[in-house]
């Protein structure tokens, strides 16, 4: 599908018990930030950044950026009221860790339904588990109202007793099955987060690597990754030539009755321009962010 495509291309976590972050990101070319209730704060400041990040994400003062809360996972002892504020707050999503079946998203659905939560305040999953990649078709499909999985990529590592490398090979089996459930059944997918803020050349190449996947952006862990991950998650200049070009001469081709179509050298077919036409509706969620 291509309407109502949101650019994800950039998705900042964003310390939830720093206020001063709070106000940075205000001003970053971030698609999506996230306000981070969970790993970023300590356990005696939970409920001071919960505030806090409910206030933020209510305020309106992010612009066109999307602004979704990550709260603490099912079982915590900060679940439940972080759910409840999150539901009155009403960002543009909820972020659940460790997402690991059905049953779980129901009761994240019941959660904020009871809290009175808007209907444009969606879930986004984050998947990172070996059981979530066992059952991520099922998670994903569980409620209309999960809209985004997000790939868990640290702690799926550390489940698997994996390491990290270049390549991400360990991890390729639980991404690609992530991405083929997130298609089967039309949701959002974001790659997960790389490590290393000094490795820009890694950084890039991971970005490069994710696009190529078809994942539709990437989680980020400090401001200075969100310009790269911009420039290789947005169309090119060429690849939007090529897809309007494309376009014309299939839609001339139909309009002359021929039967075989080729651009460029090669036969294209429906599926091709779906995609050009894919590729032009990103383009253009860009342009009007």
């Amino acid at each position: 599908m291509t309407d109502h495509i949101l650019p994800r291309r950039s998705v900042l976590y964003m310390p939830g018990a720093n206020e001063r972050a709070l106000e940075k990101a205000k001003g970053l070319a971030a698609d999506a930030l996230i306000l981070d209730l969970e790993d970023a704060v300590a356990p005696d400041a939970k409920a001071e950044a919960r505030e806090r990040v409910c206030a933020a994400a209510s305020s309106g003062e992010y612009g066109s950026k999307e602004v979704a809360i990550r709260v603490n996972g099912l079982g915590t002892q900060w679940h439940a009221d972080d759910i409840a504020a999150a539901a009155k707050a009403g960002p543009a999503a909820v972020v659940v860790p460790k997402v690991d079946s059905v049953e779980d998203v129901h009761a994240i659905v019941r959660g904020l339904e009871a809290g009175g939560a808007p209907d444009h305040t969606k879930i986004w999953a984050m998947v990172e588990t070996p059981v979530a990649m066992l059952h991520v078709e099922a998670i994903a499909a569980a409620s209309d109202r999960l809209t985004v999985l997000v790939m868990g990529t640290n702690d799926l590592a550390k489940e698997l007793h994996a390491e990290h490398v270049p390549g991400r090979q360990p991890l390729l089996t639980g991404l690609s099955l992530c991405l083929l459930a997130a298609r089967a059944t039309g949701k959002v997918i974001l790659d997960g987060v790389y490590n290393d803020i000094n490795d820009a050349g890694g950084f890039e190449a991971e970005c490069l690597q994710g696009r190529q996947m078809g994942f539709d952006g990437k989680t980020l862990i400090h401001p200075s990754q969100i310009d790269p991950a911009n420039a290789i998650w947005a169309p090119s200049a060429e690849a939007i030539e090529d897809a309007r070009n494309l376009i014309a001469t299939f839609e001339s081709a139909i309009t002359e009755g021929k039967g075989v179509v080729t651009h460029n050298g090669r036969m294209i077919e429906n599926l091709h321009v779906d995609n050009a036409r894919r590729i032009l509706a990103v383009a253009d969620a860009i342009t009007h962010r």
